[in-house]
């Protein structure tokens, strides 16, 4: 506003001088909203205006005040509506932008799900290839015991059958794995699946991070279903990590009982237990639930009488026993 006086006072308008109010109200209309782009241009020129009509411009311009006033709404006019049109273009490219990455999240998400509903079409029909062999191999096996001594011929016929389906079996067993098994998971270790003997080196390796743990068995094991063995290691292993984090200052006591109906796993801790965070379920959990689910047990969670926190699952045995008869 200052360089207002510059024209009156040194008796010539420079050219930069207009120039800097074009450029003052393009940017502000640019880079800012309607109404504070619009105050601004108001707030640079109708003190340009009110200049043109009050001060003469008699020996500075050889224009009228009116012609003066019409240049300076034009050109006022002309960087505004330029300043907007490259605003509102700015706007449409970042929206078009988000509209592409939406869309391309979108597509994206879409192949993901088509790809796994894929995989679970051809997991349920390897599934029922799997079943239907397996079916194959008992009935097989059942009429070889029946026939083992009145026709040996018939009942060693009937065992390479048993054999040659047996591997067949695995090998679709592995199909199914391989279409089940995401790009996300870490490769299979070689190691075998860890089972119940392995708990005592879980313990022993809580200790050593700085839990007291404390292994109580009640029972006799005696042979156990694999899955099953595996379910209460990864019981007992998230039990324990969920302690080392939250437990704070603690001891921790896993207690294994095993009677001829059910396997029971419970794991308690005397520390504070993890913050409660409404609305959320932590994965661990869940993985939990979802194996002691699988083999028709109860699992419970949640904080102990007397301070701490306690997870408990229940395992039938009926159903191994069954098979393994």
């Amino acid at each position: 506003m200052a360089t207002l006086a510059v024209p009156v006072l040194l008796g010539q308008a420079p050219t930069s001088q207009g120039l800097t109010f074009v450029v003052l109200t393009y940017t502000m209309a640019a880079h800012q909203r309607p109404r504070p782009a619009a105050l601004a241009a108001s707030l640079i020129w109708v003190p340009v205006v009110l200049a043109n009509l009050v001060v003469p411009a008699d020996g500075v311009l050889d224009v009228g005040p009116a012609y003066l006033v019409l240049n300076n709404l034009l050109a006022a006019s002309g960087a505004y509506a330029v300043g907007r049109a490259v605003r509102a273009r700015q706007q449409s490219t970042r929206m078009l932008r988000e509209r592409a990455r939406v869309a391309e999240a979108t597509q994206r998400s879409l192949a993901e799900q088509a790809v796994t509903d894929e995989r679970r079409r051809i997991a349920r029909e390897l599934h029922d290839v799997v079943a239907h062999q397996v079916s194959v191999m008992g009935v097989l096996a059942t009429g070889a015991r029946r026939v083992l001594r009145r026709d040996p011929d018939a009942a060693d016929a009937a065992m390479a059958t048993v054999e040659e389906t047996g591997r067949a079996t695995l090998r679709e067993l592995r199909r199914l794995l391989d279409v089940l098994r995401t790009d996300a998971e870490p490769a299979a270790e070689l190691a075998p699946q860890p089972g119940l003997t392995g708990i005592e080196a879980l313990v022993e390796q809580v200790r050593e991070a700085g839990l007291p743990v404390t292994l109580r068995v009640d029972g006799r094991f005696g042979p156990l279903e694999e899955g099953v063995a595996l379910t209460v290691y990864r019981i007992v292993q998230e039990a324990l990590t969920n302690a080392l984090k939250h437990a704070g200052a603690a001891t921790a006591l896993v207690r294994l009982t095993i009677t001829d109906d059910f396997l029971a796993v419970e794991v308690t801790d005397t520390g504070r237990g993890p913050a409660p965070l409404p609305d959320r379920i932590g994965h661990g959990l869940v993985g939990m639930r979802e194996r002691v689910a699988l083999y028709g047990g109860i699992l419970r969670t949640g904080p102990r009488t007397g301070g701490g926190f306690r997870v408990y699952a229940r395992i039938p045995l009926e159903s191994a026993g069954a098979v393994a008869a």
